[in-house]
């Protein structure tokens, strides 16, 4: 690994002391990663698959994991090759069995057996910090596309439209009580699946990846911005916005109003 690169695995197993730590190697004598764990509420687990290489998004879903009381799985130091001219370098995809290239398209990943067992490790430890049916799956990820610059995007599994709309006006709400008290913040404009289109809809994933496995999934891109200048408002304005999600997505149905009979 780079040096930048071993510096923010240090930085972030700092952060995560205390919590169940396994070193991962892709092959045999080749430095891996790791994954860090912590148990939290059963069956609803915030992650960083990207925890070092999607800077911040380790300390973001830490913090989101302690301010929900969700479990916590953080990965980081799985790159294959080091940033070269501003361009990302190679490296594991972690939450499927696969190598490539952040911000390229998923089709140029290659499935590789080294891939794989990262990945496998990966699952594992997300169910374990499930401790139940994984019912409701966060990650937490982050890009430096220009297009997506000004928003927070959420790919989903799971959700219909009408929760899309609920979780997304959810958010909004939280997002402008928030930035009263910090007018000078980007005001991040919010899309959902279904109801909106987005750029990053972590098809991969869902296909031969983690999102495959629970009942209802939010992967959630971070533009570089609220990722490090605005980190400590847009942690707390996710965290919000997750500890009332879960709540909303687990609620059952209201009840059907029965019609009343003509007079």
């Amino acid at each position: 690994m780079t040096r930048r690169a071993l510096h923010s695995v240090a930085a972030l197993s700092v952060l995560l002391s205390g919590c169940a730590t396994i070193q991962v190697r892709p092959e045999s004598g080749v430095e891996g990663g790791q994954i860090w764990t912590k148990p939290g509420r059963a069956g609803v687990v915030v992650a960083a698959p990207h925890g070092t290489s999607d800077p911040y998004t380790g300390e973001i879903a830490a913090e989101v994991a302690r301010r929900t009381g969700f479990g916590l799985v953080v990965a980081g130091g799985f790159g294959l090759e080091a940033e070269a001219s501003g361009r990302p370098g190679r490296r594991y995809e972690v939450n499927r069995p696969t190598e490539g290239v952040p911000g390229r398209p998923s089709a140029e990943e290659v499935a590789t057996p080294s891939a794989e067992r990262v990945y496998a490790e990966f699952e594992r430890r997300v169910l374990e910090a499930a401790a139940a049916p994984l019912a409701l799956y966060v990650e937490i990820h982050g890009n430096g596309s220009r297009e997506s610059a000004g928003r927070l995007e959420i790919a989903t599994v799971g959700i219909d439209r009408d929760d899309a709309w609920r979780l997304r006006t959810l958010l909004e709400l939280i997002r402008d009580a928030r930035l009263r008290t910090e007018p000078a913040a980007p005001r991040l404009a919010v899309l959902v699946e279904p109801l909106d289109e987005l750029r990053y809809t972590a098809s991969a994933a869902k296909q031969s990846g983690v999102l495959r496995l629970p009942r209802r999934a939010l992967h959630i891109e971070i533009p570089r911005a609220a990722r490090a200048d605005w980190r400590p408002l847009y942690t707390a304005i996710l965290a919000d916005f997750l500890g009332q999600a879960a709540a909303l997505l687990n609620a059952p149905p209201p009840a059907a109003i029965p019609a009343r009979d003509k007079p």
